[in-house]
C-alpha cells in the first residue's frame, strides 16, 4: 500500500499465489506445522453455545439456527480459532476469546508457537479465506465445504512472534479507527432514515400547513389532522382490489425464469417498491387462471402478512414498468379511484400506520396477518387532490436530498471497509513494514505515555 506506509527492504518469492513476495527474514510454512485440530465433542449444557460469524466468534446469536445436536458440538477452547468450513458463511471465522461449543460444520485449531493475536487477523484475511474456500468440495453445485485435513496443506506466512504482535497491535489499533469512522456513518444513515420517516409522517398526517386550523380524527394513531380532511375507510376510495391465489392456483412448477412478474412480501417495503430477485410464472397460465390477480402502475401494493421487521400492512406503489404482473398470496392490491387519492399519498399514510393497525386488527400467532376485507377497512385522512399532489412532490423533494446523503455516506462506507481489507492483507502478507509502527503521541492514552 503506497502512501503512510512503507515496504522491507528486501523480498523473496513464497511460490503461493495467495501470498505472493514475502519479506525475506519471513518464512513460509504448513498451516499444520503451527495447529492441531481440537476434535473434543462436548455439550452445550457445559461449554455455552457459541456463533461463528463474520464478527468473530460469540456468544451464540438470538438468530442462530437452533438444533437438537446440543450433546453434539465441538469443544473450543480460549484462543482458538474457528471457521465455518462452508462456503455460504465465508469469512465466519476468529480466535475465541471464551469458552464454549460450536456446531460440528465448524473447523476448531488449536495454535501452537504461533501469535493467536496474529491468527485472528491472518486467517480472517481476505487473501486467506479465498485461499482456504478454494480447497473445498462440492456440496451442490454452488456450495461447498473445505475440511481440516485440506486446510492444514494451506502455506501462511510467519514473521518471528514478536513481529507478529507488532503485526496485530498495529491492526488492532487501526482498525478499530476505522471502525468507529464505519459507525459514524452508519449512523448517520439511520437518523437519515428516522428523519426522512418523521417528515414523511407529518406530511401525510398533518399537511404542509403549520397554520391550519385542526380537528380530532377519531382515529387513536391518526390524532388531529387538518379540519378539511375527511376521514374514511380504504374501500371508499377504492375502485377494485385483490389478494393473490392461495392453495393450488400458483404452485411451483408454475414459476419460470421470465413471463408474468409475482409480486411477493419482500417487494413491498415502507418506503417504496423493492424489485429485489425476481419471480415469473407463464403468461399464458397467468392469461388463462389468475389474470383477476393483476397489478398495473399506480396500483397500491399492501403486505397482508408482517414480521418482526416489516410490519403488516406496510404500503408501497407498484412502479411505471412493473407490468405484466400479479399478487402472490397474503399480498394485496388496491386500485384506487384517481378522482379521490393519489396512489403515493395513500401508500405513505398507510406505511405510517402500520405498527398501529397491525396490533388493532391482525391475527395470527405466530406472524402477524391482516385478511384482504379488514384491510379495507382501515382508516385514512384524505384531502383535496391538488393538496395530495403537493404533499407528494414536497415529499419527492426531501427525499431525494436524503437519498443523496444517503448514497454518500454509503459510499464512504464502502470505501472504508476496502481500506480495511487491503490494510490487514497488506500487513499480514508482509507488503508494509510496521516493525517500528508506534500510536500516534496523541492517540495514547495520559496515563499509559506517564
Amino acid at each position: 500500500m503506497a502512501g503512510r506506509y512503507t515496504a522491507y527492504s528486501a523480498y523473496k518469492e513464497s511460490d503461493e499465489k495467495w501470498i505472493g513476495k514475502v519479506p525475506e527474514h519471513w518464512d513460509v510454512q504448513r498451516l499444520g506445522q503451527f495447529f492441531e485440530e481440537r476434535r473434543e465433542k462436548v455439550s452445550d449444557k457445559d461449554y455455552p453455545p457459541l456463533s461463528v460469524t463474520m464478527n468473530g466468534i460469540v456468544p451464540q446469536l438470538e438468530t442462530a439456527a437452533k438444533t437438537d445436536a446440543g450433546d453434539n458440538r465441538k469443544l473450543v477452547l480460549k484462543n482458538d480459532f474457528v471457521i465455518n468450513s462452508r462456503s455460504d458463511r465465508k469469512g465466519s471465522s476468529g480466535v475465541s476469546t471464551l469458552d464454549g461449543s460450536v456446531s460440528l460444520i465448524s473447523i476448531v485449531m488449536k495454535p501452537r508457537e504461533i501469535r493467536p493475536s496474529y491468527v485472528h487477523h491472518l486467517l480472517r484475511s481476505y487473501p486467506f479465506q479465498e485461499e482456504f474456500y478454494r480447497f473445498g468440495k462440492g456440496i451442490v453445485a454452488d456450495l461447498w465445504s473445505t475440511n481440516a485435513s485440506e486446510m492444514r496443506n494451506i502455506k501462511l506466512p510467519i514473521p518471528s512472534q514478536h513481529e507478529q504482535e507488532q503485526i496485530a497491535n498495529f491492526l488492532d489499533h487501526e482498525t478499530a479507527k476505522i471502525d468507529t469512522l464505519i459507525d459514524k456513518q452508519q449512523q448517520l444513515i439511520k437518523l437519515l432514515q428516522e428523519k426522512r420517516q418523521a417528515v414523511i409522517s407529518h406530511a401525510v398526517t398533518k399537511g404542509l400547513n403549520p397554520d391550519a386550523v385542526m380537528k380530532d380524527s377519531g382515529v387513536e394513531w391518526l390524532g388531529k389532522v387538518p379540519e378539511h380532511w375527511v376521514v374514511l375507510s380504504l374501500g371508499k376510495i377504492t375502485e377494485d382490489k385483490c389478494d393473490g391465489p392461495f392453495g393450488s392456483g400458483l404452485k411451483s412448477e408454475h414459476y419460470t425464469e421470465s413471463g408474468v412478474l409475482v409480486v411477493r412480501l419482500q417487494n413491498i417495503k415502507i418506503g417504496g417498491y423493492h424489485d429485489g430477485e425476481g419471480a415469473y410464472i407463464h403468461e399464458e397460465y397467468y392469461k388463462n387462471s389468475l389474470s383477476n390477480h393483476d397489478v398495473i402502475a399506480g396500483d397500491v401494493l399492501i403486505a397482508g402478512l408482517g414480521d418482526p421487521n416489516n410490519p403488516v400492512g406496510r404500503a408501497c406503489v407498484a412502479p411505471e414498468d412493473i407490468a405484466p404482473a400479479m399478487v402472490k398470496a397474503d399480498c394485496f392490491r388496491f386500485r384506487l379511484n384517481s378522482k379521490k387519492a393519489i396512489s403515493s399519498f395513500i401508500a405513505n399514510q398507510l406505511s405510517v400506520s402500520a405498527w398501529a393497525d397491525a396490533g388493532r386488527l391482525s391475527n395470527g400467532s405466530t406472524r402477524a396477518r391482516i385478511p384482504l376485507n379488514l384491510m379495507a377497512t382501515r382508516k385514512v385522512a384524505i384531502c383535496p387532490l391538488n393538496e395530495q399532489l403537493r404533499i407528494v412532490e414536497h415529499i419527492k423533494a426531501l427525499s431525494e436530498q436524503y437519498d443523496k446523503i444517503e448514497l454518500e455516506a454509503s459510499k464512504a462506507i464502502e470505501l472504508l471497509q476496502e481500506r480495511r481489507t487491503a490494510l490487514i492483507s497488506a500487513a499480514v502478507t508482509g507488503k508494509i513494514d510496521v516493525r517500528n509502527w508506534q500510536p500516534a503521541q496523541a492517540e495514547i492514552p495520559r496515563e499509559a505515555s506517564a
